[in-house]
């Protein structure tokens, strides 16, 4: 693996961290936090399906693992990452679909969700080649 992707894995395992914070920061959150948050805003919070949090946990976790494993060189990073990436993916639905979260908190709430998408998603496609040019063992 070059420098360059290895430099790019844990960048990764930082943004991922990062994730990870984020997923226990949301997660704490008490109901006097919630109560700061405008009314429509506090429901969404407050209201969160275990299933939606499964999947927060799954991207963030997963992501984490399989950035780590990326920046070791090792093929069971493309599993995990596939993993993270289908987390991501049904938390989106929840927060697009389900509550619809633009009606709620404006199209500015689009940005991130496109970012951790995106790089969900890089980090996948990287990791395949990587299988399949043989220099994650």
């Amino acid at each position: 693996m070059s420098t360059g992707l290895k430099v790019f894995a844990w960048l990764m395992v930082l943004w991922n961290g990062i994730g990870v914070a984020a997923f226990f920061s949301q997660l704490m959150m008490t109901p006097e936090m919630i109560a700061q948050l405008p009314e429509a805003q506090q429901a969404a919070y407050r209201d969160i399906p275990v299933w939606s949090y499964s999947a927060y946990a799954l991207a963030v976790f997963g992501g984490l693992i399989g950035s780590i494993l990326l920046a070791l060189g090792k093929k069971l990073a493309f599993p995990v990452l596939v993993i993270s990436l289908a987390g991501v993916i049904v938390q989106q639905y929840y927060n697009f679909v389900v509550i619809d979260a633009i009606s709620i908190m404006g199209w500015g709430i689009v940005v991130m969700p496109v970012i951790v998408t995106s790089i969900a998603l890089l980090l996948v496609l990287i990791s395949q080649r990587g299988v399949r040019a043989g220099w994650l063992h």
